[in-house]
């Protein structure tokens, strides 16, 4: 007969040093719009999944997709914002 067991390491992984750091936390804060917008565009999707799409739905998933691709692109223009004023310095 074999044993089930559970390993110790798995089931304590996160552990009370084991945190995020500041940096991680605000990295996450600044992607939540995206995050946030790619979590909308998901729930219009899955509205989609057992019915046929309406005109509306259509509408909703293609404002959702806009609102991805500007929050990407917002991003995108930060990073790039930022790693421009660390080449001068």
């Amino acid at each position: 007969m074999d044993h089930i067991v559970t390993v110790q390491e798995a089931v304590t992984a996160f552990e009370p040093w084991m945190e995020p750091t500041a940096a991680e936390l605000d990295a996450i804060d600044l992607e939540m719009p995206l995050i946030a917008s790619e979590v909308e565009l998901l729930d219009a999707q899955i509205m989609t999944l057992d019915r046929p799409v309406s005109e509306l739905d259509e509408r909703r998933i293609r404002r959702a997709r806009r609102r991805v691709l500007a929050a990407r692109r917002e991003l995108a223009n930060r990073a790039a914002a930022v790693s421009t004023s660390g080449v001068g310095a």
